[in-house]
C-alpha cells in the first residue's frame, strides 16, 4: 500500500486557479495517495502563521514533508507561508519571475477581484440567468438570443454543461430535453426547429445512460436499458438526419465538452 501524502492549496484569493493546476498536476501520480486540504483566503500575516501551525503539525504526525501549492500574490504573505516544513511550489514564482525577465519590466503581482470589471461579471451572471431560464426547454422566450442549443435525451448532461459555457466563457445556452414524443416525429421539435443553426447535440453510452437513469428513477420504464438505447438511437439519427454537431458525454468531462462546444460551434468567450 503506497504512504499517503497531503497537499495543501493556498491562496490569498479564492485559490480556484490554484486549484485547478495542482489537480492537473496530481494526476499524473495515481498510485500515490494524495489528501487535498483547500486554504483559500490567506491574506494577513496572523492567517499564515496559523497555517504555518497546521502544516507543521501534519509533517511531524506524518513524518514526511506536506505539499504547498500556492498561489499567493502578496510577497509579506508568501515568505511566510515559505516558511513551513514543506516543499513549495509557488505558480506565481514560477511563472512571473521569467516573465519579468522576459519582459524587462516588474510584475504589479496584485490579483484583482472577478467583481472588478463590473461590465464583464455582469455579462456572467446574465448567461447564468439565461442558462437557468431555457433549461430542459422551460421557456422559448428570447431563445433568438441564445448562442447556443444543446439537444439530447434525458440525463445525457444538457444542464452542467450550459451553465459551464454560462460561468467560464459567458456563453448563453439553453437547453432542450428530446422526448419520446420527439424522437417518434420526423420533423425538428417545434420550440427549436426556427433555430436550427445554433443546435448542438449531446448524445451518451445507453450503459451509462441506464446507470444514471437508475439512480433516479429504479427499475422503471424510463431507466430500462431497451428504453436507453432506443432513445439514444432515435436523437443520434435525428442529429444526422439535420446535419446537427453532436458529441458523446459519456467520456468527456464538462470542461472538455465545453471546449469543444465552443470549438465547434466557432463561439467566443465574452468576456
Amino acid at each position: 500500500m503506497s504512504e499517503m501524502r497531503r497537499a495543501f492549496i493556498v491562496s490569498d484569493r479564492t485559490g480556484i486557479s490554484a486549484d485547478a493546476m495542482c489537480n492537473a498536476l496530481l494526476e499524473q501520480f495515481k498510485d500515490i495517495s494524495i489528501r487535498q486540504y483547500s486554504r483559500p483566503f490567506i491574506d494577513t500575516p496572523t492567517k499564515a502563521q496559523d497555517l504555518i501551525m497546521e502544516i507543521q503539525s501534519f509533517a511531524e504526525k506524518d513524518g514526511v514533508h506536506p505539499i504547498v501549492f500556492a498561489s499567493i500574490s502578496n510577497q509579506e504573505i508568501s515568505q511566510i507561508v515559505k516558511t513551513a516544513p514543506a516543499l513549495h511550489l509557488s505558480f506565481f514564482d514560477a511563472f512571473l519571475t521569467p516573465l519579468e525577465q522576459e519582459l524587462g519590466a516588474t510584475a504589479q503581482r496584485i490579483i484583482q477581484s472577478r467583481v472588478h470589471n463590473v461590465q464583464k461579471y455582469d455579462a456572467r451572471m446574465e448567461a447564468v440567468n439565461f442558462a437557468l431560464n431555457h433549461d430542459d426547454g422551460s421557456s422559448d422566450a428570447d431563445m433568438q438570443q441564445a448562442d447556443v442549443i444543446l439537444m439530447g435525451v434525458s440525463r445525457s448532461g444538457k444542464t452542467p454543461t450550459c451553465l459551464y459555457l454560462a460561468l467560464q466563457y459567458g456563453i448563453r445556452a439553453a437547453n432542450y430535453p428530446l422526448t419520446p414524443d420527439d424522437l417518434g416525429n420526423p420533423d425538428l421539435p417545434r420550440m427549436v426547429k426556427p433555430y436550427k443553426n445554433k443546435l448542438f447535440g449531446l448524445t451518451i453510452e445507453p450503459e451509462r445512460l441506464h446507470h444514471i437513469r437508475e439512480e433516479r428513477r429504479a427499475n422503471s420504464t424510463y431507466s430500462h436499458i431497451n428504453t436507453c438505447k432506443q432513445e439514444v438511437a432515435d436523437a443520434q439519427t435525428m442529429f444526422r438526419r439535420y446535419s446537427i454537431p453532436f458529441a458523446n458525454t459519456t467520456h468527456k468531462s464538462v470542461e472538455e465538452l465545453a471546449v469543444y462546444i465552443m470549438q465547434s460551434c466557432k463561439l467566443k468567450k465574452k468576456f
